[in-house]
């Protein structure tokens, strides 16, 4: 049956794919006309000792001042001092260098330096992507295979009245990306579990999603198979020196951000809604992790002519539990079983049922849900499948 409707098919990101990737750094910003970038990071970054590498690998003419302020959940208040900082160096071009925290603030930046109004007037709850024109050219350099932000027109920002919201244009993904794989080789077992599984949560939720993508759909798919089916991810969770497991994470999570252009669900409406909580402090790809087992048991009699082609990519019989299955690798890679072990409470549950209803993603997910919807779902994940 022809689908009926339209569709977006797009992706405008260019990257430089591969080991030792960052040594064309110099050429990348030459070719953008940048010679005094700000460098967007965190502190455990340049503890780590990866923004002095970026920098050793700058050409002597380019002058780059650095702001390592990001917080764990970008928020509006660091977007306006990294951005205040730019001004006053009087920089031309921003380079973020991180997980996808660095990489989402770095794309505030470049929105709050060219164009006047507070970041709430550009989420996409106020029609935001009508009103965002060109910004400074943006570099991206992932440390870590998760968020895919390097190639996405996506910001998730924690603004100034405590809600996570997105702000989403395609004038906001970086011109161009560098994804050298050896940036990952020191990342930790948990969060390469956690950010790989950020990465297939993208795959996953891309493929459910009701919307008409068949590209979005095969590299989707394409990014499952190398992740789970093939075992790249456990493989980089077991040895993280292992090149070729790191080299495939960094492609799948590149891959999961190129797929989710086509929508995400629930899984990242309820993830947003527990990130905004500042003293928490929830890492966003455990989030995915944690909710992405009773979210697929809840969506399936709206999308189960998509679950047994998912279980093949996995390497599994096409009637295979799905939500079981991701629920047991969670536990495999040593991820919390529910929300519960995280912090959050059910005394939360009412208010961060009404921020996910709002979230631009519960358009996407294949079964409608509305407030009471997420509040059953959110008490499904305090205690994960059990």
């Amino acid at each position: 049956m022809t689908p009926i409707g339209t569709t977006t098919i797009t992706n405008n990101a260019q990257s430089r794919f591969g080991f030792s990737a960052l040594s064309e750094i110099g050429a990348v910003l030459s070719g953008l006309g940048v010679d005094r970038p700000l460098i967007c990071s965190d502190t455990g970054l340049r503890e780590a000792g990866l923004i002095d590498r970026l920098l050793s690998e700058l050409p002597t003419a380019v002058n780059a001042t650095v702001f390592d302020g990001t917080p764990p959940n970008p928020t509006e208040t660091a977007i306006n001092d990294a951005a205040a900082l730019f001004r006053n160096r009087d920089c031309d071009g921003v380079i973020s260098i991180g997980g996808g925290s660095s990489l989402d603030l770095g794309k505030g930046v470049a929105l709050r330096v060219t164009h006047p109004e507070p970041l709430q007037s550009y989420t996409t709850q106020n029609m935001g992507i009508e009103k965002i024109g060109d910004v400074v050219p943006m570099v991206a350099i992932p440390t870590t295979s998760g968020t895919g932000s390097e190639v996405a027109r996506a910001s998730v920002v924690i603004l100034d009245n405590g809600e996570k919201r997105v702000v989403a244009s395609p004038n906001l993904i970086p011109r161009l990306s560098i994804l050298d794989p050896e940036l990952t080789l020191s990342l930790p077992p948990y969060l390469t579990a956690a950010t790989g599984m950020d990465a297939v949560t993208h795959c996953i939720e891309a493929v459910i999603s009701p919307a008409i993508n068949p590209p979005a759909d095969a590299i989707a798919l394409d990014g499952i198979e190398r992740a789970l089916g093939d075992g790249a991810l456990r493989r980089a969770v077991a040895d993280g020196s292992d090149r070729d497991a790191r080299w495939t994470m960094m492609l799948v999570s590149t891959e999961g951000a190129m797929a989710f252009s086509k929508g995400l669900g629930a899984v990242h409406a309820m993830s947003h809604a527990c990130g905004k909580d500042l003293e928490l402090k929830l890492h966003h790809g455990t989030l995915n992790a944690v909710l992405l087992p009773p979210v697929l048991r809840f969506n399936y009699e709206h999308a189960r002519d998509k679950y047994p082609i998912i279980a093949r990519a996995m390497g599994l019989p096409p009637d295979a539990d799905l939500a079981a299955t991701i629920a047991e690798l969670n536990a495999e890679l040593g991820l919390p079983e529910g929300l519960a072990a995280m912090g959050i409470t059910i005394d939360m549950v009412p208010d961060l049922a009404e921020h996910a209803v709002d979230d631009m993603c519960t358009a996407t997910n294949p079964a409608p849900l509305d407030r009471k919807g997420y509040e059953h779902l959110f008490e499904m994940a305090l205690s994960g499948l059990n």
